[in-house]
């Protein structure tokens, strides 16, 4: 008895996506799903719906290997760039305009609150309240009311990407200045440069603490990695260092026409992004969520301190310095699409090539931090003023910031949920808990960089934890930040 033959067909489908069809050969018999099968097999009706709109904001404008039939991918991709520089002045207005409704953007400082090197740390609160709302009313209401009255800041939601339907990594124009293949043509970096960090920042060895900043102010790259740090670490690490100042092939910057750089691009390196280890404030988004406008920008992270870390990546929770190497390239790199990143020229690492990279990562350290106990990492109150005692103080005790941040590194190794969906945000999920220490060199804050200063972080779990704080207590709480 002959069986049906079985032929998958594969059909093209709107903006390259495909669909698969299952066609029964000899006699063509077409099996349809018995009544009230659907539901069984989708689920409820409001997964069925996120499932649906799975692709929405995705950018499938073109694809190298998705093209219709005898058409040039070369050519595709240069209507798609005509068309994103004619977009780009409007998408940028529009990320102006959203930020203007979230923040005070004046960029306050004071020459006597410093990063490391000298540079102003912003001074906030930045994010802007409701009319007719003050810092001290919004922290006395509670949640159910917060809701009702719709009056969370704008400024504590999440802060979308440039171009949140395309994501990608995006630099800073500092940073471009100097690296020209980091440039985009169709977006623009969004945040003024007096909130981001230090450029180059300075960068630590915990194998050589007696010289300080050892960058010499220069930022590593594949040209000058091996005369600066030559003699100063092992040849594993210097090996480590040359892996993470190479290019590597990214979604956005690439040699294939599909990319977003004006000219065909070797990639981007480790350190590009992880700037002299730590971070100039450039973004992407989360490669672990989906639908694509559910994704979560993401503020590149401080790879200071890594060696008293346990886990790493804000929602992966890998366990290793190692692991995190490994698949942030084969994830962050490609939006967490294997295939596309086979398309573009997914470079895989060897695992021993991979343990060199962790090793120079463990070897970096905070930077100083004077007023500190060496013993305990709390302060050394002999050193410390009124303001950061009290602010000490407040910080394992009625702010409750150790129960996340806990010293010497100011971290639990943990995964929080702060549910912002009960004042009518929408929801973050679990994020790891961020090291404290050397937290005046990391602005802007939160995993998407949505409160542009220290000020901002305070008045944020003031109103989500509901700590009723008042002004000076808010005060001595950043400053005592500023000494970790």
């Amino acid at each position: 008895m002959n069986r049906p033959r079985q032929v998958w067909i594969l059909l093209s489908g709107i903006g390259g996506a495909y669909v698969a069809a299952l066609l029964f050969g000899g006699g063509h018999q077409v099996v349809q799903a018995k009544p009230g099968h659907d539901k069984e097999r989708t689920g409820s009706a409001a997964i069925e719906e996120t499932q649906k709109k799975g692709f929405d904001g995705v950018d499938f404008s073109y694809d190298l290997f998705g093209g219709p039939p005898g058409q040039s991918a070369t050519q595709l991709a240069e209507e798609a760039k005509a068309k994103d520089v004619k977009d780009k002045p409007g998408v940028m207005a529009k990320q102006a305009a959203l930020l203007k409704e979230r923040y005070k953007l004046d960029c306050k400082g004071n020459s006597s609150v410093t990063m490391t090197k000298g540079k102003p740390q912003p001074i906030g609160p930045t994010v802007l309240l409701k009319d007719g709302l003050t810092w001290e009313k919004l922290a006395q209401m509670n949640a159910e009311e917060i809701r009702t009255q719709q009056a969370f800041p704008q400024g504590f939601t999440r802060l979308p990407h440039v171009k949140h339907e395309v994501g990608g990594m995006v630099f800073p124009k500092q940073q471009i200045e100097q690296f020209p293949r980091l440039e985009r043509f169709d977006v623009d970096f969004d945040l003024p440069e007096c909130f981001l960090p230090e450029f180059p920042p300075p960068i630590f060895l915990t194998t050589h603490p007696e010289l300080g900043d050892v960058s010499q102010g220069e930022v590593l790259s594949a040209e000058n990695f091996d005369r600066l740090f030559r003699g100063l670490v092992t040849p594993v690490q210097l090996d480590g260092l040359r892996m993470l100042v190479t290019q590597f092939p990214q979604e956005e910057f690439n040699l294939t026409p599909d990319r977003k750089s004006a000219k065909p691009s070797l990639g981007v390196a480790c350190l590009d992004c992880h700037v002299n280890f730590h971070t100039t404030g450039q973004f992407h988004l989360n490669p672990d969520t989906r639908p694509q406008r559910d994704r979560l920008r993401l503020d590149t992270v401080s790879l200071r301190g890594l060696f008293n870390q346990q886990i790493h990546g804000s929602k992966r929770s890998l366990r290793s310095v190692e692991d995190f190497t490994e698949f942030e390239q084969r994830t962050a790199y490609f939006n967490g699409d294997h295939i596309r990143a086979a398309k573009k020229g997914m470079n895989i690492i060897d695992r021993l090539q991979v343990t060199h990279m962790a090793q120079i990562q463990n070897m970096i350290d905070f930077p100083p931090a004077p007023k500190l106990d060496p013993m305990t990492g709390r302060l050394d109150r002999s050193r410390a003023d009124k303001q950061e005692i009290a602010g000490e103080d407040l910080f394992f005790g009625k702010a409750r910031c150790a129960v996340c941040h806990q010293p010497p590194a100011y971290t639990d190794h943990m995964m929080h949920d702060l549910f912002l969906e009960r004042f009518g945000a929408k929801a973050d999920g679990p994020i790891k808990t961020f090291v404290l220490r050397g937290i005046k060199d990391s602005p802007p804050y939160l995993h998407d960089g949505r409160l542009p200063t220290l000020e901002d972080t305070v008045e944020f779990f003031n109103v989500v934890g509901g700590l009723k704080l008042n002004a000076e207590e808010k005060a001595a709480l950043a400053a005592f930040m500023r000494a970790l």
